[in-house]
């Protein structure tokens, strides 16, 4: 059994690294973008992709192209350490939230309790 587990453990790759990102936008526009999407995310946070985009939808952010580009520009921000990334399970599901290092995350629990009488 050791032994398998050793096998298994060796046999596993290590994630490739990946590079970090060279954002294309001029630095003020990126400042502009980064510092309204920080404060999204600080005022209405933990926050999961979907979530952010409808508030930046809300806000009319000028310089975001798409969702895409603002998962980019949210991955760069986690690079600088500016947010960070919290796992919410519910039941089998996870759900990725992003939130400011300063704030400590709320997250509603599921509705229905579940209780177990091991």
């Amino acid at each position: 059994m050791v032994f398998a587990t050793m096998v298994r453990w060796v046999a596993k790759k290590p994630k490739p690294k990946m590079k970090p990102i060279e954002l294309k936008t001029p630095p003020e526009q990126t400042q502009t973008i980064t510092r309204t999407l920080f404060d999204i995310v600080r005022e209405h946070g933990p926050l999961t992709i979907s979530e952010t985009w409808d508030r930046v939808k809300e806000v009319g952010l000028i310089g975001l192209t798409s969702k895409r580009h603002m998962k980019i520009l949210l991955r760069w921000m986690r690079e600088r350490q500016r947010l960070r990334i919290i796992c919410h399970h519910s039941g089998p599901q996870k759900q990725f939230l992003y939130t400011t290092w300063f704030t400590k995350p709320q997250i509603n629990p599921d509705k229905s309790p579940r209780h177990s009488d091991h």
